[in-house]
């Protein structure tokens, strides 16, 4: 086969129509050979191709013979020194870092360590088995592809609402979805699916991760998956999993496809992206890419003994921010799903993992940096989950500038609160008011704050107010796994019941926790089945169930239709009143020195909170009035924006609290439009100084009338 010389950038494998050329970065290696298959179920390459010409530490070379579709991988020779980090070894066929598109998954054998895994499990050891027939295969890709007239809907982040979902789970048995496309991509943009997003009311799908990964060993030995996806693999390539043709070219098709159709649903894609640590694992794990490229550049190893990973993750690994060329793996990488696959943002996981230079958390490290000075990403959705495992690693309000975060202090305040503790009233108010504490000093907006009570990692909505403990037996690890401290009260029985004064309860604490958080500042986000209601039967960490455990139910009882309709409601609620939404964080009194208080905190007498109120720990039913003509914004038009004034009304005790409606001096008329202890809602008129019966464990919401 003919090889030209080829060129150093871009980096991967790049069709330009006549041929491919072919880069791989390896600073350590001393020789690289290209491995060209001729199907996926080859167990041999058909043709090796030694790669001689270096650039900037570049391997490369051109093929003027090679199309779209062909499967590849490499195999890099250098030395295996695991106490110096290198753990080189050519008998590991290793997958392209940049592969756009996958042709084969890893299929799991002993041949795919670097070391005799099945000897000694001495990773000490070299393993001279070929891992061809195993090893996942990356595939060439023409990424042409006819957009039309999509575009970046750049939908303000004060108007977002997003739904966190997982591709399969999301669609994998709505019957309305011909089979062949459910738990796919395509299937995203199904009639039956946009249908439901759109009468949600969200604006933004935030998909569990789509970049393609493998599952783990332990997880393969026990014959589970992982079904979350957060073990990555390919930093390029949609997971060819859930594509309908489960072919490479298609599934990049496919993809885009989605995201088509869901921005001409007015739907931003938003992707969970891992770059903290990969697939491959701690010094134990496979060699299946970045490993056996350049183990040294790629990760980051223990000072001292190279033989080590610095893991901040709990994942075993964790990728080297402090090399350039990761940071360029990884800025390239979204770029291209920016530019190539149109998406409109970005939530990373573990994201202090990602900002740290040295070994503490560094907000103004090179990652931060490289991101605000790019054009393209610096102009996108961007959302931190601001934790690792490692020391230091909680930065909740810590991000800088032009990034959001999952607040978890604002779930963690939310939950004690609804639950009854006490001493919260203070803590609430201050998130339920956008965490200014922890936004505001900095520059930052409301819409800093990704305000949530549930996420796919935890108890679902329903199993929150239905269990107090974990119960992950199914997982294989005696329930040891998940979190233990999730906050939840279920109200006196563990698990389903059929008390219709319990279920009566836990659905008024559903009604709680979802009216709570759109009626905060911030930006609110769903998790997929929560508006249903759904259950995992207990089970606060379903990474590794890919089965009806976590695939959403769609068979809805009259329970789940009521609280459903509930939800679409209360979404309606928050898109129709923009001071539930505001751009700028409350001043707590008047504005200017004139015209009305924008922000009040009331106790149940009807008499502003006082410092004592703050402070108790016997303080459990507030109320907060918003007023409508004192937001202080103007819309994109430059208009003064004016809303209705709203009293919001919090009461957690177990009894039911007569609340003095506020302004007895200035006779005004509140209307009752909302109220979680009542599924009807019946539209009741009171006046200012008139008690308002607030049922236990019940939130209310009134308008004044003008």
């Amino acid at each position: 086969m003919r090889v030209w010389t080829g060129h150093p950038y871009p980096l991967g494998a790049t069709w330009d129509g006549v041929g491919v050329n072919f880069a791989l970065f390896s600073e350590h290696a001393t020789a690289v050979e290209l491995c060209l298959f001729d199907s996926p179920y080859a167990g041999r390459e058909s043709i090796r191709i030694p790669l001689v010409e270096r650039t900037d530490q570049v391997w490369h070379g051109y093929l003027p013979d090679v199309r779209p579709g062909q499967l590849y991988g490499y195999r890099v020779y250098g030395p295996y020194e695991p106490a110096q980090g290198h753990r080189f070894n050519p008998h590991k066929l290793v997958v392209d870092p940049y592969a756009k598109a996958m042709g084969r998954s890893l299929r799991w054998h002993d041949s795919v360590f670097g070391y005799n895994v099945s000897g000694t499990t001495d990773d000490l050891t070299f393993d001279t088995r070929d891992s061809a027939a195993y090893a996942p295969l990356a595939a060439v890709c023409d990424t042409s592809f006819t957009w039309g007239d999509d575009k970046p809907l750049r939908t303000p982040w004060h108007q977002t609402v997003i739904y966190e979902l997982h591709v399969k789970g999301f669609t994998r048995l709505m019957p309305e979805i011909p089979e062949d496309l459910r738990g796919t991509y395509l299937a995203l943009t199904t009639e039956p699916a946009l249908r439901h997003l759109k009468s949600l009311g969200v604006t933004a799908v935030e998909l569990l991760p789509i970049h393609h990964h493998t599952d783990e060993w332990h997880l393969a030995q026990k014959r589970l998956v992982n079904y979350w996806g957060y073990n990555t693999l390919a930093y390029f390539a949609p997971d060819i999993r859930y594509s309908v043709s489960r072919s490479p070219q298609e599934s990049v098709r496919e993809f885009k496809m989605m995201v088509r159709g869901l921005h001409a649903a007015g739907l931003e894609v938003i992707l969970d992206v891992v770059y903290n640590h990969t697939c491959e694992g701690d010094q134990r794990g496979p060699t299946l890419s970045l490993r056996g490229i350049d183990n040294v550049s790629y990760y980051r190893l223990t000072p001292g003994n190279k033989r080590f990973y610095e893991d901040f993750t709990g994942c075993g690994n964790t990728l080297n921010m402090r090399s350039p060329r990761v940071l360029q793996m990884i800025m390239d990488s979204l770029r291209y799903w920016v530019l190539e696959m149109h998406v409109d943002g970005f939530r990373f996981d573990l994201a202090s993992a990602l900002a740290r230079e040295l070994h503490a958390v560094d907000k103004l490290g090179a990652f931060f940096d490289i991101i605000h000075q790019d054009p393209i990403l610096s102009r996108v959705k961007l959302i931190a989950e601001p934790w690792d495992l490692g020391e230091g690693g909680y930065q909740v309000g810590n991000f800088p500038v032009g990034w959001t975060e999952w607040n978890g202090k604002y779930r963690d305040s939310v939950r004690r609160f609804w639950r009854g503790d006490g001493r919260q009233v203070s803590e609430l108010a201050t998130r339920l008011a956008g965490s200014s504490d922890l936004y505001e000093l900095s520059g930052r907006r409301p819409y800093a704050s990704i305000n949530f009570v549930t996420a796919h990692d935890g108890f679902s909505l329903h199993d929150l107010v239905s269990y107090s403990a974990k119960h992950n037996e199914a997982n294989g690890e005696q329930n040891r796994d998940g979190e233990n401290n999730n906050l939840s009260y279920n109200f006196g029985v563990e698990g389903p019941s059929t008390d219709p004064e319990i279920q009566a309860l836990r659905e008024r604490q559903k009604r709680n926790f979802v009216a709570t958080l759109l009626f905060s500042q911030g930006v609110p986000m769903l998790s997929h089945g929560d508006e249903l209601s759904q259950s995992k039967r207990g089970n606060n960490n379903t990474y590794c169930q890919d089965n009806d455990l976590s695939w959403l139910d769609w068979t809805l009882t009259p329970a789940q239709e009521e609280f459903l309709e509930f939800v679409r409601a209360v979404i309606a609620l928050r898109r129709a009143h923009p001071v539930l939404r505001r751009r700028r964080f409350f001043a707590g009194r008047k504005i200017r020195g004139e015209g009305v208080q924008d922000i009040a905190w009331f106790d149940p007498s009807g008499v502003e909170m006082t410092d004592a109120g703050w402070a108790s720990e016997h303080v459990r039913c507030i109320g907060v009035k918003l007023s409508g003509d004192a937001i202080a914004e103007t819309n994109e038009r430059g208009e003064r924006i004016i809303d209705d004034t709203l009293l919001i009304l919090f009461n957690a005790h177990d009894a039911t609290v007569p609340f003095t409606l506020p302004g007895a001096d200035e006779p005004a008329e509140w209307t009752a439009i909302l109220d979680t202890a009542r599924v009807s809602r019946e539209h009741r008129r009171l006046a200012s100084g008139d008690q308002y019966l607030l049922e236990s464990r019940s939130l209310a919401l009134l308008r004044l009338r003008r």
